[in-house]
């Protein structure tokens, strides 16, 4: 019998299965796609994640990143890492990269998709296969979240929305810049030495081109044509009772995700991943769901801390201006997330 099935592969369920496989546990993938699989994505990886994806023996091409920059029509901050450079990377390009560290292991990925679920004390059955444990990574919103009846409201304040297009510029930048507005957030990636992605977030539904139009100076900058098609992701808050469902645990943005504002979604994945694999390996699924609260706690609670001043009217302006007077506190926070 299997020891973990994942369900999905993009980069949280590759993660996962590549802890496992260290491991030693029989693990294997479903995932019903052909990769490598796109997605609407910030491209930004922090130090954090770049050690932690270094450690599984993944390093992807991209873009290395010393800090981050925020920028409005009259300020600008910058912060820079301490503790070694994050990296810009195409979504593609680090799932292609997962993929091949997968294969290198020898881990089976099959072109299955996981419906229906039945488990009892000792084993789960999903997609024609058993297994001791299920690792659910299906993503921000996880079918098998829902179908667990784990899935909780999301909480006060409004939706918010991911949209993302490349342009082939070579980058003038080696930071991540968030560009504010009054409404939207555009944040700049190096992702190659002649591509640079743009990320807007926001909760109006509007075009890409009608929130780039928000930042002018930003726009000036770029192409009239993009390198890329615009890809979407939203509503971005999504909320779970519980990561942990008797055998089945809840990884990546289908554990939970609150925005991508703080940029830390890949860094906590590749965490969470690793805490569930030592909790099959301890045969104590019941410890995961705590596990994942105590190691997430500081991230979700600073990124929860600025979605809500970002959507009131009067915090939401001083944002930048707080960060360019007083550069030690913004590198404190850009340095815990990092």
């Amino acid at each position: 019998m299997i020891d973990l099935l994942v369900a999905g592969g993009g980069p949280a369920g590759l993660a996962t299965a590549l802890h496992a496989a260290r491991a030693g546990l029989d693990v294997v993938v479903a995932e019903p796609r052909p990769g490598p699989v796109d997605k609407a994505c910030g491209e930004g990886l922090m130090p954090t994640a770049v050690r932690a994806l270094a450690e599984l023996g993944v390093v992807p091409d991209g873009s290395p990143l010393r800090g981050i920059r925020y920028v409005d029509d009259r300020h600008q901050a910058e912060a820079h890492f301490r503790a070694g450079h994050g990296r810009g990377v195409r979504r593609t390009e680090l799932h292609a990269a997962l993929s091949r560290r997968v294969a290198e292991l020898g881990v089976p990925v099959l072109p299955l998709r996981v419906g229906t679920i039945r488990q009892d004390e000792d084993r789960v059955a999903a997609a024609g296969l058993t297994a001791r444990y299920l690792a659910a990574a299906d993503g921000l919103h996880s079918p098998i979240r829902r179908a667990l009846g784990l899935s909780a409201p999301a909480g006060p304040g409004p939706a918010r929305y991911g949209l993302r297009r490349h342009f082939a510029v070579p980058p003038w930048t080696d930071c991540v810049e968030v560009h504010w507005s009054a409404r939207a957030e555009a944040y700049v990636t190096p992702v190659g030495p002649r591509l640079v992605g743009i990320a807007l977030l926001t909760s109006d539904r509007a075009p890409f081109e009608q929130h780039l139009a928000a930042f002018p100076a930003l726009a000036a900058r770029l192409p009239a044509t993009a390198a890329t098609a615009t890809r979407g992701a939203g509503p971005l808050r999504q909320s779970a009772r519980s990561r942990a469902l008797g055998r089945v645990l809840l990884v990546g943005d289908a554990a939970g995700y609150i925005d991508a504002l703080t940029g830390e979604g890949i860094s906590l994945s590749l965490r969470a991943a690793a805490h569930l694999v030592a909790c099959v390996r301890a045969d104590r699924p019941q410890d995961y769901d705590s596990r994942w609260r105590r190691m997430s706690r500081p991230q979700r609670a600073l990124t929860a801390s600025l979605v809500r001043a970002r959507a009131h009217p009067a915090l939401g302006p001083r944002i930048v201006p707080a960060a360019a007077r007083f550069p030690a506190l913004f590198a404190t926070a850009v340095n815990f997330l990092a």
